[in-house]
């Protein structure tokens, strides 16, 4: 029924792309309001350790009390080292459940010395802006926070109330989103303003729009190797650097099992029909029959969508040692891992322990524990706002849906019951955004852009 269901939506979502060249209705007066809130939030240090998040959780909150929201209606909750923001705008009928639409305040480190600007100002420079966070995810968060203060001066009366859920530590622990999921999860759905989206070739021609469903689970594991230790001028072959090394470089040349199901097949069908070369044909060749290794293969040697194909182990980080003129007692490093959905934690754990091949390293699973949580069922009425508001800008674009290869608020709300779908309305060529990385940056057109979506969909989602 699952296939059938997702063939279905195919059918009536999918067309030819052509690029709208109507005008975008977003309110001018809005953009220039919307671009200072954006400076801003860039500026807000929200990165762990700082306490930044509460500070920009009350600058948005003093925002929208500014634009009509009563104070009654705003919370801001502390969450050990961070904040949540919460916003209640009430619906005419208490007896529907409200929508939530959910994004995170905080942002990954960044160290000036390594960027080419400051990344904490926004710059905008040959049609991008740049910044830390601007793509992921304070554009997302200023254009949502920026249409509910639209809604309130227009004096919009939704049908079904809406939520905003706004969590302050995505980027770590997610103890914020664990709160708030547990606070909220009696709702209709979530609309999540971090994952799906648009995807555009070199040329800036949109190829697909993802609609995210479902979302791999995320798991870190500390490796471990310990060793007598000695003087640095007598070394022994017992040296915990080199074990963990060794242990290390099996973990690299490792790859897991080739997986799929409904929704990374529909993804990469979409993607795969909409552009040229070899890596569209192997997209539409595994599509077509998933045990094509060749295709596989090359889809696996492009980052941008080695995730939708198998779970995924990578070092992130590594320790080692006490003293440079001394032999390491202790040497370690974390594993990350995003695990295709369905696949048990343990079993990726023991996976690890056999490529490994060493019972002297010790793998131990770290906190958070892991969250598993199941695809949403696709929603009529999600695909079909989302379709409208995108429809108008790219007739025919085709509409699919996503499987995200990290970990997004969503997955702690899927496991509370509460089905939902990443529909970001940012559009960006495959690798062009560095979210997480280097010189982080966006299109700057899909601000106004921005707007004039979530100001449609989230009418037609509330009505």
């Amino acid at each position: 029924m699952r296939t059938c269901l997702f063939a279905g939506m195919l059918v009536a979502f999918a067309g030819n792309p052509a690029a709208s060249t109507a005008p975008l209705a977003t309110s001018l007066q809005a953009q220039p309001e919307t671009m200072e809130m954006l400076r801003h939030a860039i500026a807000f240090q929200t990165v762990a350790g700082k306490a930044q998040v509460p500070a920009f959780a009350r600058y948005l909150a003093d925002k929208l009390e500014a634009a009509g929201f009563a104070n009654t209606d705003i919370d801001i909750i502390p969450v050990e080292h961070t904040a949540a923001l919460v916003v209640r705008y009430a619906g005419s009928d208490a007896r529907l459940k409200p929508i939530l639409i959910s994004g995170h305040m905080d942002v990954v480190a960044a160290n000036p010395a390594d960027w080419s600007r400051d990344p904490f100002t926004l710059v905008e420079e040959n049609g991008y802006l740049y910044g830390r966070g601007v793509a992921d995810m304070k554009a997302g968060i200023v254009t949502v926070v920026n249409t509910f203060m639209r809604f309130k001066r227009e004096g919009f009366k939704p049908r079904r109330g809406m939520i905003l859920v706004f969590s302050g530590d995505e980027e770590t622990e997610m103890a914020s989103t664990r709160e708030l999921a547990k606070r909220y999860h009696d709702a209709e759905f979530l609309l999540n303003a971090d994952a799906g989206g648009g995807t555009f070739d070199a040329a800036l021609k949109p190829i697909v729009f993802e609609v995210q469903a479902a979302e791999k689970t995320y798991a870190d594991f500390e490796l471990v190797v310990t060793s007598p230790g000695g003087h640095s001028s007598a070394p022994t072959p017992d040296n915990a650097i080199y074990r963990l090394a060794t242990a290390l470089d099996h973990v690299a040349a490792y790859q897991f099992p080739v997986q799929h199901n409904t929704i990374t097949l529909a993804s990469l069908n979409a993607a795969g029909e909409h552009d040229q070369g070899p890596l569209a044909e192997a997209m539409r060749r595994f599509a077509a029959n998933p045990d094509d290794s060749e295709a596989a293969a090359i889809i696996s040697a492009n980052p941008g969508y080695v995730g939708q194909l198998r779970t995924t182990c990578v070092a992130t980080t590594l320790s080692g040692g006490h003293a440079l003129n001394a032999l390491p007692q202790r040497a370690s490093a974390n594993i990350n891992c995003r695990i295709f959905p369905g696949t048990p934690v343990a079993a990726v754990q023991s996976t690890l322990q056999q490529v490994i091949a060493d019972p002297t390293v010790h793998i131990a699973l770290q906190p958070p524990p892991p969250v598993a949580s199941p695809a949403s069922p696709l929603r009529k009425d999600v695909m079909a706002a989302v379709s409208a508001s995108v429809h108008a800008r790219y007739p025919g674009l085709s509409i699919v849906p996503d499987m995200s290869s990290g970990a997004t608020d969503s997955m702690h709300f899927r496991a509370a019951g509460v089905p939902s779908y990443g529909v970001s309305p940012d559009f960006a060529k495959a690798n062009d955004t560095f979210a997480h990385g280097l010189n982080e940056k966006m299109l700057a057109s899909n601000i106004p852009w921005m707007l004039t979506y979530w100001h449609d969909v989230l009418q037609r989602l509330s009505r």
